[in-house]
């Protein structure tokens, strides 16, 4: 039931301003986003992580990549780049399709819907990278987020890299999340979600965050391997502490 409803949340959101979902700065709100800066971004943020994994020497092979919360393919893209192949899975029907179309000059990239609280679409060690940014902050819980995690490292293979983003707190404005529960209760009184966010700005969003400490236990009780944990200010948006974690499966 709890997926079914976070999925409803995303199709509603999706159908609105797809690329502003995904990757929400200020000045892109309502259609703003230009594709090719956005995908810019995703090249960016990619770059990023594999440059920061490489002093890791991870991962140690680039088959295949897996991109949790794909939305648009924004990061699923970028990692075609440096993999034989990359798949994209999100909780949106609308997402998935979208991003399909968005894609389709990249021959080695897939996308499929996962509404499902785990990743029984895979078998155990399938990929050498599970990626995911600016998702797992959207989840309904702290259970929930562990227990993707645990599917992340059943599917990556030994030698593999898992790369995740995940707040490690949040300003109270934030975290009472005044807008998420006006979309809601507006919601039940009939108000369409066209109405809500184009009128009123307002959407479905959550945002949850995991003290690193946390993290760190749950993946050393795991038998995953940490090489790095960066924490600092979320690039995107500024509002919040964030960790990166960077982590092999030995």
């Amino acid at each position: 039931m709890q997926v079914a409803q976070e999925k409803r949340h995303w199709e509603e959101f999706a159908a609105q301003d797809p690329f502003w979902a995904v990757l929400s700065y200020p000045d892109q709100k309502h259609g703003r986003w230009d594709a090719e800066e956005f995908y810019s971004s995703g090249e960016e943020a990619i770059n990023e992580v594999l440059g920061h994994a490489a002093q890791f020497g991870q991962p140690a092979a680039h088959d295949s990549a897996l991109d949790f919360g794909c939305g648009l393919g924004r990061l699923t893209r970028a990692l075609a780049t440096h993999f034989d192949s990359a798949v994209g899975v999100d909780i949106s029907e609308t997402m998935v399709a979208n991003a399909t179309d968005l894609n389709e000059d990249v021959p080695n990239v897939h996308f499929q819907v996962n509404a499902r609280a785990d990743l029984a679409a895979f078998e155990d060690a399938t990929f050498d990278m599970v990626n995911t940014r600016i998702v797992l902050q959207h989840l309904p819980s702290r259970q929930a987020v562990e227990g993707y995690l645990a599917e992340f490292l059943r599917v990556l293979r030994p030698g593999g890299l898992l790369v995740f983003q995940m707040p490690s707190k949040l300003p109270l404005r934030v975290s009472i999340e005044p807008r998420r529960k006006a979309y809601l209760m507006l919601r039940r009184l009939g108000i369409s979600e066209r109405s809500l966010y184009w009128r009123f700005g307002l959407h479905p969003n959550r945002m949850i965050a995991i003290p690193k400490p946390r993290v760190l236990e749950f993946l050393d009780g795991h038998g995953a391997q940490v090489l790095d944990a960066v924490t600092r200010r979320d690039p995107d948006l500024s509002m919040f502490e964030e960790s990166v974690y960077y982590v092999t499966k030995p």
